[in-house]
């Protein structure tokens, strides 16, 4: 009983981290969906791309059940699950992305939670696993991911929170007199203390 409702509250909080994942890039210029907002490159639509891949990996070739996708060997990996080249247009990678929720949520479906697999680029003794940890670490990615998109998105054009239901109109004086007040506290706490 526990596994059943443990299966089904990961499962849930899954679906609903890929969705906030997919508003982030949501209305954005293609521009602004692909190009780099760190020093090391991550954009938005990259990191859908990125973990469409890692989703399609986990729930595909560690069960036995590769993605129907053409996917690159894991062993070729060199970065370009990061960013979208020229020739991807944002339909396809959220095309991918979906097509690989529901290769993932047959996976998640069909197994118990106890199901083995096996993850052949961790080390051992740590490749042999199970559905229950490649939930939980497929849902730690998707999560991590999330919120660095959420951070870049507020960055391009102030728009933050977990979905578009909940995401209330920008106060630019709020936000700036907010900033203001940790800024402030920011330099009290390393101001020299006067004897």
């Amino acid at each position: 009983m526990i596994d059943e409702f443990a299966k089904d509250n990961l499962h849930g909080r899954l679906r609903r981290d890929r969705e906030a994942l997919l508003w982030k890039i949501d209305g954005l210029s293609e521009y602004d969906a692909r190009r780099p907002l760190t020093a090391t490159g991550t954009n938005l639509l990259g990191l859908v791309k990125h973990v469409a891949n890692v989703e399609a990996r986990y729930f595909g070739e560690v069960f036995g059940r590769p993605s129907p996708e053409p996917l690159p060997r894991w062993q070729d990996s060199d970065g370009s699950d990061l960013w979208a080249a020229e020739d991807e247009t944002r339909d396809q990678i959220i095309g991918f992305y979906r097509r690989t929720w529901e290769h993932s949520d047959a996976t998640i479906n069909e197994l118990p939670l106890d199901a083995p697999g096996h993850v052949p680029w961790w080390p051992e003794p740590y490749a042999g696993t199970n559905l229950f940890a490649v939930v939980v670490h497929v849902l730690g990615e998707t999560i991590r991911h999330a919120g660095q998109a959420d951070v870049l998105r507020e960055g391009l054009d102030g728009r933050t929170g977990l979905r578009a239901e909940h995401e209330e109109r920008i106060d630019e004086e709020a936000r700036a007199a907010y900033r203001a007040k940790i800024e402030q506290a920011a330099r009290s706490a390393t101001a020299p203390v006067k004897a």
